[in-house]
């Protein structure tokens, strides 16, 4: 059977733009011969349409979209990822559904099984879990449909098993000749390899091929990748789409029927694009710039704006927008004050040279002298302290949030993972802004990101790679001075906020008693800041974003 691909990018809630797409894509893919075609999950409406689905109309206004879509689909049927109303009077009130479209109508609802519930998922407060897959005979073949989380049961990668029925195992005992799973995977870096291994392993317990087609895109936080796969009835991947950009591909893959009647062929050669396996640091580059860039384009905004301190996160959040926007439609803004070294301000400059962004120097000295003056009487007898260096950084936040509205510009933060997690931000002064590109990015991936962007010519100044990192709020000021040493502090806080250890399992690791009990102290109280935070781009497994739900008020010691 000749099955077409169709790895697509669509917009929560763009239903005539989605549909455009989706019909385009099917066009192309019957025009290339193919037999059947599989779109990704909720493709229709866009993936997650979270709390969309409670608008009044929306999901009617889905299925209308969809019904516009299935009279364009010919003979050649298509697999499309949809919302379904429940017509049961009791249960959710909606199905995460898969719509077999063929000869002008839909013909058939296959419906999702399992409902993720965890990390940035929510889909039992919308849908109906359906009791078993649907089995469509197609072209003579029977097909299992599953979708996205009905294959993430193996032991493998879920050690805790979290449902008590398994799709897969009960499309075995069925006997299909080839299942399909149509997905809305977001990526965070090693889950390539994680979804590699469902596939694979599904199609050995079948002894059938497996057909899996992912989206790709940024919507809000999240990043899919792509990466929609083939693998065959001995679990071996024969096909494989490119990561992190859309593409549609009709593949031949052979089926039991089809090989009764055929001579046995050879193993399959894998077609794989060239990027369907890459190193991490182009994933987390990759992965980035996608997020950016359909943040900004599907928000509307046109142009991006970064301050740029020199240091080498304002350095890698410029380089990631210039490859997002294009060089012409980035400024970056350079706001010394007066303790501010004048190698930060080369380096910002240099930086901007490098990549033919815009570049503007508003010096601060005066705003925060005014300030401070303002201040004084109020001050009088009280020591300087944090109050006077988070006026330096709350002056610029108001001059970056003035320069964002007078221009129309996405104004881009650039504290990094480890900076969010202990607190080394200023609310209402450099977290302000519209996107917090790389605020899931630890420190120490910052370096290394850094290196893979200068891997062949510099970009990035090499001072700003090998300075000490520094705040610049006080004079002498270097983050070591409050903080242990990068690779110590991301260990701990990897440990601490993604795998959810206590400070006696820290400990136990081998760190230092009074480092865990000071960096944890300071995630824990910094919690009211991330809840004020610009939207982040996720890339781990555990984001400070709608994944994490730490109450702020709480007074739990582990």
């Amino acid at each position: 059977m000749r099955i077409g691909l169709a790895q697509l990018n669509t917009t929560v809630g763009d239903l005539a733009g989605n549909r455009r797409r989706i019909l385009d894509a099917y066009g192309k893919l019957v025009a290339d011969g193919a037999e059947l075609v599989v779109f990704p999950e909720l493709i229709v409406c866009g993936y997650p349409p979270r709390d969309l689905l409670f608008k009044r109309r929306f999901v009617s206004d889905v299925e209308e979209s969809l019904r516009l879509i299935a009279a364009e689909i010919g003979a050649v049927p298509a697999l499309i990822g949809t919302v379904e109303a429940n017509p049961q009077p009791d249960g959710r009130r909606f199905f995460n559904a898969a719509a077999l479209c063929q000869h002008g109508a839909v013909q058939h609802h296959a419906r999702k099984c399992l409902l993720p519930t965890y990390d940035v998922f929510d889909e039992d407060r919308y849908f109906e879990p359906a009791p078993t897959p649907i089995i469509l005979t197609l072209g003579g073949a029977r097909v299992g449909v599953t979708i996205c989380e009905d294959i993430w049961t193996q032991p493998r990668v879920a050690p805790r098993r979290l449902y008590h029925f398994d799709p897969v195992k009960w499309l075995a005992e069925q006997k299909v000749d080839l299942m399909v799973n149509l997905s809305a995977s977001p990526w965070h870096y090693e889950k390539s390899d994680v979804r590699q291994t469902l596939v694979t392993d599904a199609a050995k317990l079948l002894g059938c091929p497996v057909v899996y087609v992912n989206a790709i895109g940024g919507n809000d936080e999240l990043v899919f990748d792509g990466r929609s796969l083939v693998a065959n009835a001995r679990g071996q991947i024969t096909a494989g789409l490119a990561a992190f950009r859309e593409e549609n591909r009709v593949v031949a893959i052979p089926l039991a029927s089809e090989r009764s009647q055929t001579v046995q062929p050879p193993d399959p050669v894998p077609l794989l694009a060239p990027s369907f396996r890459q190193e991490e640091m182009a994933d987390i580059y990759d992965a980035l710039v996608l997020g950016l860039r359909d943040y900004a384009q599907k928000c509307g905004f046109k142009r991006a704006l970064i301050a740029l301190s020199g240091g080498i996160d304002s350095a890698v959040v410029a380089v990631l927008a210039a490859a997002a926007f294009g060089p012409e439609q980035v400024t970056g803004v350079s706001l010394p004050s007066s303790i501010s070294s004048q190698h930060s301000r080369d380096d910002a400059r240099i930086l901007a040279a490098n990549l033919g962004i815009r570049f503007e120097t508003i010096a601060i000295a005066d705003p925060v002298a005014a300030c401070e003056s303002a201040l004084a009487a109020t001050f009088a007898g009280r020591p300087r302290d944090v109050t006077e260096e988070n006026i330096q950084a709350r002056v610029r936040g108001v001059i970056m949030m003035a320069l964002s509205n007078k221009f129309g510009a996405l104004l881009l933060t650039t504290g990094n993972k480890s900076e969010v997690a202990v607190g080394y931000c200023t609310l209402y002064g450099d977290m302000c802004g519209g996107l917090a590109v790389i605020s899931d990015v630890f420190k120490t991936q910052v370096y290394s990101l850094s290196r893979w962007i200068n891997r062949e010519r510099e970009i990035i100044p090499e001072n700003s790679i090998v300075k000490p990192p520094s705040a610049e709020l006080r004079p002498g000021q270097v983050d070591q001075d409050s903080l242990p040493p990068y690779d110590i502090l991301d260990a701990i806080l990897r440990g601490y906020v993604e795998e959810g250890l206590s400070r006696r399992d820290l400990v136990a690791r081998g760190f230092n008693a009074t480092v865990v009990d000071d960096i944890v102290r300071k995630v824990d109280l910094n919690e009211y800041k991330r809840k004020q935070a610009a939207p982040g781009l996720k890339i781990t497994p555990l984001a400070f974003g709608v994944g994490r739900r730490i109450p702020i008020v709480q007074k739990y010691v582990s």
